[in-house]
């Protein structure tokens, strides 16, 4: 019996040790903005406030486009994911980009209200205050479901529409992120709030892209860095808890505005039937899928991707 006494001591130390290491080694509390403002809000960035929040964009390209482009991103993302696009685009067009309420460095609604209708509010508010009476409404993913939420909404506001691996319709996913499962677990919620593995984040990107060998050390540090931005992980969880699947997708087939939907062949989280629904759904609509890109093709391949805009832009 005190042999075995011995053996459980000592397992129970090693358990121990190797708990405290992984905490010393991942522990990483909320970071305030100031200390994130200089790497990721360089110059054209700029901060508008706004509803109570300090709303990062860059507003960039000619100052009289009559039809703006507006570049929504996706769920713990950012407006950097758009920056291979904003370099072409702003040769010919105003385009506006911006982190969107609870990611980047915007930061979290101050009421905690992540409907899709406050989303959509806080857009109108926006393009009212940058003067923009009617937008390109551009989207991926999540930032694809506020685009079509959004010009549903307002079609008086509304010019074109592009969907890029939008969310919409019920969840039928074949591999979900594991930084976004942890986050849908609510018994979780006090851990992963002061933890946050980087590996957690290397994995849920190389999930996400149709060649995981192109998440490099700069893009997985750019996510992490702007996770831990004070207030984003308790709004990501609020968002999952508000924000139900396939919410309204019935009203799809009502959209009546020019609509190019751009996806990933290898997107495992919203797969290409997705795609295929949206295009049965939107009469006229142009689907354009790329057989080799995952869910976020514009970050992982912009150049090809955004011929296709330039391309339906031009028509």
């Amino acid at each position: 019996m005190k042999r075995l006494a011995h053996v459980l001591l000592g397992l129970l130390l090693v358990f121990g040790l190797t708990l405290a290491g992984f905490v010393a080694l991942n522990w990483a509390p909320d970071r305030p903005l100031d200390e994130l403002q200089a790497r990721w809000a360089p110059p054209p960035s700029q901060f508008v406030e706004l509803d109570g929040l300090s709303v990062h964009l860059r507003d960039q390209g000619r100052r009289d486009d009559p039809e703006p482009i507006v570049l929504l991103h996706g769920t713990s993302a950012s407006l950097h994911t758009w920056e291979g696009w904003v370099t072409e685009l702003a040769k010919q067009r105003r385009v506006i980009s911006l982190d969107l309420p609870g990611f980047g460095l915007t930061g979290p609604f101050p009421d905690g209200d992540y409907r899709l209708e406050r989303y959509t509010g806080f857009l109108l508010t926006l393009l009212d205050r940058l003067q923009v009476p009617r937008a390109v409404l551009v989207g991926n993913s999540f930032g694809g479901q506020l685009a079509w939420r959004f010009a549903l909404a307002h079609p008086e506001r509304s010019a074109r529409l592009v969907l890029v691996d939008a969310a919409g319709y019920p969840r039928n996913a074949e591999s979900v992120p594991i930084g976004f499962r942890l986050a849908g677990v609510p018994a979780l919620a006090p851990v992963m709030s002061r933890l946050l593995p980087r590996a957690m984040i290397e994995s849920s990107l190389r999930n996400v892209y149709g060649d995981p060998d192109k998440v490099d050390d700069e893009l997985v540090e750019r996510y992490y860095q702007l996770t831990l931005r004070e207030g984003n992980r308790q709004a990501l969880r609020q968002r999952f808890a508000q924000a139900p699947s396939g919410e309204l997708h019935e009203r799809i087939g009502e959209l009546q505005l020019p609509t190019l939907i751009i996806w990933g062949g290898r997107d495992r989280l919203i797969p290409p039937d997705n795609a295929e629904r949206f295009a049965a759904d939107i009469a006229g609509s142009q689907l354009v899928l790329f057989d080799d890109l995952g869910h976020v093709p514009q970050e992982e391949d912009p150049q090809r991707t955004v011929a296709v805009l330039l391309a339906f832009l031009a028509r």
